[in-house]
């Protein structure tokens, strides 16, 4: 039987992109300005990931602006953001990327993650296959 509570944490929860340590994000966060409300974009690096999948899920986002580095926790189920947007994935060996606040130069960028694909061949009919290999050597010799 589902409690009332965890009805209401499932309701709470957002349908997010997969958001792993070493992945370059767009943040976009609701900012209330008197009675203005207007969305403010901080894009970064994902140098942790905190508190599960539930509802105390956070990711700890850094960028650096003009030599000084930034960062900034984000509850990633908060109503107060209104998206989260997926730059590139990095590739990563380990789960928290502490190591790239004293990490200077090449040594603090991440490669970019290469994805296998599979690309089948077309199927080779009849038509599109060759003769054989002593009929294209033969024909080759002819129009030469």
């Amino acid at each position: 039987m589902i409690t009332l509570l965890e009805k209401f944490n499932k309701d709470q929860l957002k349908d997010l992109p997969e958001l792993r340590p070493g992945d370059t994000i767009k943040v976009y966060q609701k900012i209330k300005e008197g009675d203005k409300e207007r969305i403010q974009i901080f894009e970064g690096l994902i140098i942790a990931k905190k508190h599960g999948k539930g509802i105390p899920a956070t990711i700890t986002v850094r960028k650096v602006v003009d030599g000084i580095g930034v960062e900034r926790v984000f509850p990633i189920h908060s109503p107060s953001l209104s998206k989260i947007e997926v730059v590139r994935h990095g590739k990563v060996r380990r789960s928290k990327l502490y190591y790239l606040r004293t990490a200077k130069g090449q040594r603090a960028k991440l490669k970019k993650k290469d994805f296998a694909v599979a690309i089948a061949e077309e199927p080779v009919t009849e038509s599109t296959a060759p003769e054989s290999p002593t009929e294209t050597k033969t024909s080759e010799k002819k129009s030469a």
